[in-house]
């Protein structure tokens, strides 16, 4: 069965039940809210529940701390409920805390310092950087670093490379300082700075040209048939057999590559928000859980070792989002301590809870958001057209 022309919501059931999905979203939640787990057992924090999707419980146990451990229906997100929580958000049960023991304050998330709650936070988005670390160090041990010599094979005529000067057999040295030392490195700085001046020393016959280029933004398709927008030069390179191949990585050397791996992402996605924010990129390539769903049926076909590879970018893009300064999410609490840490006090039950009504909307707006950004991709073009 082939799953590259399935554009619609059956689709993805029938990608094997949505197992992909399933497993790439589970795996990074699972991990994200174990990161807050260990560091409040560690603080001395009591966990009453600890679930991997929201609402009614498919199925669970008790561990012999008292948490309760479950599986619910809507898989789309975990949480970690603290004691002296009301909810899944960790806002505080005013009632209950009134009501506590000096023994049970010790034990409650809203008693702890500062410090402690800030640790116990922040240690979900440091999970899933750290996720994503080990699974980038694991594929490149297994599978080695491929190096493909970043040299120019052709030049489109017509393109930013031939009014730069590029020619054939022009091999790339440096991109702004950076040392580049395969084709592959070449293709993510070029694909990541759409309008951006790029400065390349090149050495040419072995003699060192440095030559200005702006990539140009241009909608490219991926081997799945997806149109991602990314900076373009117009130059290829033949894949010749003798250019290329997979230098075995050591565990050490590896580390080093998955803590690299993970920070392009970071900043692929920093900049790529940033520029959005000033008009120069659209929000239409933001995807919701139906994109993530679609792109995991897609990518398991090429096996486990791609799809491990998505799992680790998911990982870092979920943890980076929580750590954006938003009311509901990890940043928001950060924000919210970093107030009460200035002031000597936290704020007002009712400034909280503007604020966390304020962030629940937004977190809303943007699920709407990014739900309809998905629908759009299935539709043809001229009902985009018309709903655009």
């Amino acid at each position: 069965m082939s799953l590259l022309n399935d554009i619609s919501a059956w689709g993805i059931i029938r990608c094997w039940g949505g197992l992909p999905f399933l497993f790439v979203l589970t795996l990074v939640v699972f991990f994200h809210e174990l990161g807050h787990f260990l560091i409040a057992r560690w603080c001395g924090v009591r966990v009453s529940v600890f679930s991997i999707g929201f609402g009614p419980e498919l199925f669970g146990f008790n561990d012999h701390h008292g948490t309760r451990w479950k599986v619910s229906a809507v898989p789309l997100g975990g949480y970690v409920k603290f004691f002296g929580d009301d909810n899944a958000a960790s806002v505080p049960d005013q009632a209950a805390i009134a009501a506590m023991s000096e023994a049970e304050r010790r034990e409650s998330f809203v008693h702890q310092p500062v410090v402690a709650r800030s640790a116990i936070v922040v240690a979900g988005p440091v999970a899933n950087f750290l996720l994503a670390i080990a699974i980038f160090a694991g594929l490149f041990m297994i599978f080695g670093k491929p190096s493909a010599l970043p040299r120019v094979d052709a030049v489109r005529p017509d393109s930013v490379a031939a009014a730069a000067g590029f020619q054939m057999g022009d091999v790339v040295l440096t991109i702004n300082g950076r040392s580049i030392e395969s084709f592959t490195d070449m293709q993510r700085i070029v694909s990541t700075n759409a309008g951006e001046p790029l400065m390349f020393d090149i050495d040419r016959g072995g003699a060192r040209v440095t030559l200005k280029a702006i990539p140009a933004l241009e909608e490219v398709k991926d081997g799945f048939g997806n149109v991602n927008r990314i900076g373009v030069l117009g130059i290829t390179r033949l894949n010749a057999p003798s250019d290329t191949n997979l230098q075995p990585v050591g565990p050490l050397d590896a580390l080093v590559l998955g803590v690299q791996e993970t920070w392009f992402v970071v900043e692929k996605t920093l900049l790529y928000i940033g520029r959005i924010f000033v008009g120069r990129e659209s929000a239409d390539q933001l995807g919701g859980p139906i994109r993530i769903a679609e792109v995991s049926c897609q990518v398991a076909t090429a096996g486990i070792a791609a799809l491990l590879q998505l799992t680790a970018i998911l990982s870092v893009s979920i943890g980076l989002l929580n750590l954006f300064p938003i009311p509901l999410l990890d940043g928001g609490h950060l924000l919210f301590y970093g107030i009460e840490a200035v002031r000597g006090k936290p704020l007002s039950e009712r400034a909280q809870e503007v604020g966390f009504r304020i962030g629940f909307a937004l977190v809303v707006m943007l699920m709407i958001f990014t739900t309809y950004n998905d629908l759009m991709r299935w539709l043809p073009a001229n009902w985009r057209a018309f709903f655009s």
